[in-house]
């Protein structure tokens, strides 16, 4: 395909990816009833996610694609690696943990802090421009978001707040943050199919150990010997709640970038709260509806806003040849936009233009 990658499509990425995230507390929510505890749930989530995504490298191998050992990469590429594999691991337990004790709506709000600490730290680290359009749509959608997981008429102290799932929330926000700024300047050798593969399979690794340590075999057999409903719910959850959300979300980050994407995935407690209200009786209120509207009209103005840095194209993949600008987007544009020959942002002092990100910088969610 000729031509810069189109934002728009990263963006419909993105927002499929959130989607797909979004069923999952109403999802564990099923398996918790059937008698699966949450570090069974995120070992087979994880391990189904894993094997659905190695399918995918042997499919993109047969494509010419190469695989990447673990030898081949350098020291920091191993260690970014690691840590966001371990990362990614607390992560998923933190926020299925906090799934089993707290209503949906408050986990949700609570790990969508995660935005506003990549933001702040991409700012910070230099990697993404805080322009006035993007701290609006943030302030928006963060806003948008806290009406949606607040605003219901049964939240509130009948809803049965607890304080150590709050901190799970919290931490497993923590950990998101951190899995984006580390995976996005890590391991760029890594294809994305690949490294989320690596990712997940630590992150079930990781589950079933603590699941055996806590509730024995039994732990992680029962879906065997129960009706299959629960392993029908368990296969469900590890292709559309893992691997195909996850390959999405990590494509996304590489293709718009990590402020973009995460203000995208505010879409996700929009779609959490819906399906907590339609199978989990958590009423959605007049609020609600309006903190909605309000995270789509920031999904719309990010969407609209220049990227601050080229498109990020995956390891193994060939970069497009720039297509001639047909020519800016109405409206007041304070941020730089791209120059005659069709390349991201100003030139810097001097005249010499900066050259493009290297292939492989990605974030994601496992």
């Amino acid at each position: 395909m000729h031509g810069r990658r189109s934002p728009l499509l990263g963006s419909l990425i993105v927002v499929l990816a959130a989607s797909c995230f979004g069923m999952l507390g109403t999802l564990s929510r099923f398996v918790y009833d059937l008698g699966l505890e949450p570090y069974g749930f995120v070992a087979w989530r994880a391990g189904i996610g894993a094997v659905v995504t190695a399918g995918f490298v042997a499919w993109g191998l047969q494509r010419g694609g190469r695989l990447v050992g673990w030898r081949s990469l350098d020291r920091r590429g191993r260690a970014s690696l690691g840590i966001a594999s371990l990362a990614g691991a607390s992560l998923n337990i933190a926020m299925f943990l906090a799934f089993q004790r707290t209503p949906v709506a408050i986990v949700l709000l609570c790990f969508y802090l995660y935005p506003a600490l990549v933001a702040g730290a991409s700012a910070l680290l230099g990697w993404e421009p805080m322009d006035r359009p993007r701290i609006a749509a943030l302030i928006l959608a963060l806003g948008g978001m806290v009406a949606v997981v607040v605003g219901g008429p049964d939240t509130g102290a009948a809803g049965g707040i607890d304080p150590l799932g709050v901190a799970l929330a919290l931490s497993a926000a923590v950990s998101q943050c951190v899995f984006v700024l580390v995976s996005r300047h890590g391991y760029r050798a890594v294809p994305t199919d690949q490294a989320m593969g690596t990712i997940l399979g630590v992150s079930a690794a990781v589950a079933g150990v603590l699941a055996l340590a806590v509730g024995g075999p039994a732990a992680l057999t029962l879906p065997l010997t129960e009706p299959p409903a629960l392993l029908g719910l368990l296969v469900f959850g590890g292709i559309f709640g893992a691997a195909v959300p996850s390959f999405l979300f990590l494509a996304g980050i590489r293709w718009i970038g990590p402020v973009r994407a995460g203000i995208l995935m505010l879409i996700e407690p929009l779609v959490g709260v819906a399906l907590a209200a339609a199978f989990l009786a958590e009423a959605i209120g007049p609020l609600q509806a309006i903190g909605g509207l309000a995270i789509l009209v920031a999904a719309v103005i990010i969407q609209r806003a220049q990227p601050g840095e080229p498109a990020l194209i995956p390891a193994a993949e060939p970069e497009p040849e720039p297509e001639p600008e047909s020519g800016p987007l109405p409206g007041p544009t304070p941020w730089p936009m791209p120059g005659p020959e069709g390349a991201q942002g100003a030139p810097p002092p001097g005249g010499a233009r900066a050259p493009l990100a290297e292939p492989g910088q990605e974030g994601g969610r496992p």
